[in-house]
C-alpha cells in the first residue's frame, strides 16, 4: 500500500515542530531554514498551512535534472535526491512548479522532502495530526478541491492561497 502525507490546514497551530523535527532529522540542527517542510502563515485570515513536496506523478524535477540525481524510491513513491550525484545546478528548483525543492548554501545541493524513508518526522512531530501519513488512495486532487470548496463557501474568500 503506498502511503503519502495528508495536510489538514484547519488542524495547524503554527507550532513548527514538524519544520524542527524534519531539520533534526535531515541536518542535525533544530533550525526551521533547514526545513524540507514549511508553514506558511496567512495573517489576514489567522490560518497556518504546512507545505512541502507532494511526490509529484510528473514530477518536474526529476525529469528537469541534467545529471539524474532525482530518483523514484519505489517502496515510499518518493522523489529522492542523490546528494553524492546532486552538482547544485538548482535547474529542478526552478522545474517544480509549487517551490518545494530548495538549494541549501551549506552543502551546495538541493534538498527536498524524501517522506524520510517512510516514516515521515513531520507527522510523527505534529501534536495536532494536522500532518499525517496516510494510506495515498485517501489523499489527493479530490480531497483538496473537496477542502477548498468547503472553504469558499464558508468565508465568501478564494481558498486559493490554502490549497
Amino acid at each position: 500500500m503506498q502511503k503519502s502525507l495528508h495536510i489538514d490546514p484547519g488542524k495547524c497551530t503554527n507550532c513548527l515542530q514538524c519544520e524542527l523535527a524534519c531539520s533534526y532529522d535531515n541536518e542535525g540542527v533544530f533550525n526551521p531554514a533547514k526545513s524540507r517542510i514549511k508553514v506558511f502563515t496567512f495573517h489576514d485570515e489567522g490560518r497556518f498551512v504546512p507545505y512541502t513536496c507532494t511526490q509529484c506523478a510528473e514530477a518536474w524535477c526529476m525529469q528537469a535534472c541534467p545529471v539524474d540525481a532525482i530518483s523514484l524510491d519505489a517502496a515510499t513513491g518518493a522523489k529522492v535526491v542523490s546528494e553524492w550525484l546532486c552538482v547544485g545546478c538548482k535547474v529542478c528548483t526552478i522545474a517544480c512548479p509549487f517551490g518545494t525543492v530548495n538549494y541549501n548554501a551549506d552543502s551546495g545541493k538541493v534538498i527536498k522532502c524524501d517522506l524520510c524513508g517512510g516514516d515521515p518526522e513531520c507527522a510523527k512531530a505534529c501534536p495536532t495530526e494536522a500532518i499525517t501519513y496516510i494510506d495515498a488512495n485517501w489523499t489527493g486532487l479530490d480531497r483538496m478541491r473537496q477542502w477548498a470548496a468547503r472553504t469558499d463557501a464558508g468565508s465568501g474568500a478564494g481558498a486559493s492561497a490554502s490549497a
